[in-house]
């Protein structure tokens, strides 16, 4: 029987795996918010911001702080790359949007292919962003990198809501989500919000590559269970919010935390789908659309 340190432990790990879950969520919704587009390559953003990161490190020499900065905007490249070159020709064709979604699949297993051949089949890793540690505090081990998932989680939670809430791009994504028709009425770019939905989405997903790679090892394969579990997260807490995709995120990453500990790590991927169904069945919109329609509805 576990007890009762071993069982804060996995709570604590399952915090930190669940902020990044967030994170790929959040990735998800920016995307889908701007076209209505499921982009089922989003996981293989979370592994070119580790691997990438992993390869400035090892092989140019670059600090950890300049590699990650470097990594960022390389991944929001290839992300705009993939809506210039698969999305958007699709997108004029009249193409539906299964098609599209399958094509975002598609493009992932291409790219997993390509960083195989260009960095190898190697798992790769590196340094706490603050070496030393962990902090102890009552048997509970809390590692440095913890703290950097936890700031960094709510930084881009924060940044992302001041972007849609403060600047021009930001409102005029959200009005492509709306209504993309009417925005382009009123003469909002769509294509361009797009391609910068991408941008964004590839960042994001960076972000949460590199924040768990010194945590767990990265490799070529890793995209589809990282991006399985952010769309899970993105389902959980009400597809196209932010806020609702971190909530998910930690949802799913504590179960799948008691999940491990009381039953085994076997149990891992049984606990996520397990929260997924139930969470359809009782809270078919998510869980704080939910929470809100309540509410609007006892106003």
């Amino acid at each position: 029987m576990i007890d009762a340190v071993q069982l804060l432990q996995n709570l604590i790990n399952g915090i930190g795996l669940g902020l990044i879950y967030g994170l790929i969520g959040i990735g998800f919704c920016v995307i889908y918010n701007a076209s209505g587009i499921v982009n089922f390559g989003q996981g293989v953003f979370v592994m070119l911001g580790g691997m990438i990161c992993a390869t400035f490190l090892t092989h140019v020499g670059l600090p950890i702080w300049l590699a990650a900065v470097v990594t960022v905007p390389v991944v929001a490249l290839i992300g705009v790359a993939m809506e210039v070159a698969i999305v958007r020709p699709m997108w004029k064709r009249g193409a539906s949007i299964f098609a599209i979604i399958l094509a975002t699949l598609a493009c992932q297993m291409l790219i997993e292919q390509i960083t195989l051949l260009g960095l190898g089949d190697q798992p790769r890793t590196f340094d706490s962003f603050t070496p030393g540690g962990p902090l102890m505090i009552g048997g509970v081990a809390l590692p440095y990198q913890f703290f950097w998932v936890l700031g960094c989680g709510a930084l881009m939670v924060a940044g992302l809501w001041a972007f849609f809430t403060r600047t021009r791009s930001g409102r005029a994504l959200r009005a492509c989500s709306q209504n993309a028709e009417a925005a382009a009425l009123l003469g909002i770019p769509v294509r361009r919000m797009m391609m910068l939905s991408f941008a964004l989405s590839a960042g994001l997903g960076a972000v949460a590559g590199i924040l768990i790679t010194p945590s767990q090892i990265t490799a070529y394969n890793i995209a589809t269970p990282f991006g399985v579990n952010g769309f899970i997260a993105a389902i959980i807490g009400g597809f196209g919010s932010a806020a609702g995709a971190i909530t998910g995120g930690l949802l799913l990453g504590v179960f799948q935390a008691l999940a491990i500990a009381l039953l085994g790590a076997s149990f891992k991927n049984v606990a996520a789908l397990s929260v997924l169904l139930v969470v359809l069945l009782v809270f078919p919109q998510g869980v704080l659309a939910q929470i809100k329609t309540l509410r609007s509805g006892r106003r």
